[in-house]
């Protein structure tokens, strides 16, 4: 993060104190940092500390009322390298996603050319309304990087998800963003995500309770990066992260053929998605009625799709698998690991509270081709992501 320019937007929000620690960070990083503040964000904290802590003067309005000096915000924007609003309230989150230019914060994100990075910062109903979710999307669509907040108590008393992630959190995300890009820029990767459908018939499927969450974190995070992406998934209801390219399958099959066509392309495989171990023998044409006479259902085993990948294997590529286990998990994620001929494989555990199927948040252990482990504590799966495409960009040769 040495000789960085990275401009700090602050807005109206009681989380504008947690700005303070993130540019002390970000400042003994090695970074220059600049402020810019709402006028609303004056109400929560002073501009003069934020000076004091950036060493710079700090930008409100577009010029000076008393001798007519001026701000230049297109100079502004081209000067940063990135352009991190922390906190990010809903008021401008709602303002920069339908292009409203009504303060100097605003004027330089329309100007900016750089990365943008938001932090929001509201409470628990308004970071739930239909209307902040449109926003989100509008700006995730158009290369905003969200980090999504954290839970616990409000400022409203009330407790859930609103919180502004703290400021280490923050700095992370940061530093991960410029840790990876000069390593992974312009390399192609592959990432699979999601469930497959295995069809019992027209209706009826056998599959598992994948969200794609985290394979899909992983798609943005190695897209932030620089990493030119291809996102395979299975079916899942999320959005697709910018940047990346996604190509949808149902089954196994359908995901084994995807994955066959961009695999030798690939410089970094990351085989995310929970693929079923077996299908039904044969799938009915017509809806099998409910008339008790079926018995069983006839299954045979799917074709191993990692495995494959790890014995294809070509110099300098580098394949990294997904353990999801409920007993043994070290001992069954490490004889894997050996057998598929990984590099890397990132562990989850069911036992773990908050982590695996259907959760916002994870937490992992990484195992490398040496034995070494590295365990992700319990955190957003769009944080575990960053940290798991830092780790990768240290071991890719």
């Amino acid at each position: 993060m040495r000789d960085k320019k990275i401009l700090i937007g602050v807005t109206g929000s009681i989380a504008a104190y947690k700005t303070v620690h993130l540019i002390r960070l970000l400042k003994k990083a090695g970074a220059e940092v600049r402020v810019i503040m709402t006028p609303a964000a004056c109400e929560f904290i002073t501009p003069l500390t934020l000076s004091v802590v950036s060493e710079n003067p700090v930008c409100i309005e577009p010029f000076n009322k008393a001798d007519g000096s001026w701000n230049n915000h297109v100079e502004l924007g081209m000067w940063a390298d990135l352009f991190l609003i922390a906190p990010a309230s809903a008021n401008t989150l709602a303002k920069m996603a339908h292009g409203m230019g009504d303060n100097f914060l605003l004027t330089v994100f329309l100007s900016s050319r750089c990365r943008v990075i938001a932090a929001p910062a509201m409470d628990l109903d308004m970071w739930n309304h239909p209307s902040s979710k449109s926003n989100l999307k509008i700006l995730q669509d158009r290369g905003v990087i969200i980090l999504e907040p954290a839970t616990g108590s409000l400022a409203s008393g009330l407790e859930g998800t609103g919180r502004m992630q703290e400021p280490d959190i923050i700095f992370d995300s940061v530093n991960n963003l410029f840790g990876t890009v000069s390593i992974l820029k312009g390399k192609k990767a592959l990432v699979t995500a999601g469930p497959t459908y295995e069809a019992i018939d027209p209706v009826r499927y056998i599959g598992n309770r994948s969200s794609g969450k985290m394979g899909f974190a992983i798609a943005e995070a190695l897209a932030a990066a620089g990493a030119d992406v291809v996102l395979v998934a299975g079916p899942a209801h999320l959005e697709t992260p910018y940047g990346v390219t996604r190509i949808d399958v149902v089954s196994a099959s359908e995901m084994r053929t995807a994955v066959k066509k961009y695999s030798s392309r690939s410089r970094l495989i990351v085989m995310a998605a929970a693929i079923a171990d077996y299908r039904p023998v044969k799938a009915s044409a017509l809806k099998i009625k409910k008339s008790g006479n079926l018995q069983e259902i006839r299954l045979e085993p799917t074709d191993d799709i990692l495995e494959g990948l790890g014995a294809d294997k070509t110099k300098g590529q580098f394949l990294v698998g997904f353990a999801l286990e409920t007993d043994h998990e070290l001992p069954n994620a490490i004889q894997k690991l050996k057998k598929k001929n990984l590099d890397l494989i990132v562990l989850n555990s069911l036992n773990d509270k908050g982590a695996g199927f259907g959760f916002d948040t994870n937490k992992v252990t990484l195992i490398d081709k040496k034995g070494k482990t590295e365990t992700f504590g319990l955190a957003t799966k769009k944080e575990i992501a960053f940290r798991l495409v830092k780790k990768i960009s240290s071991l890719i040769t």
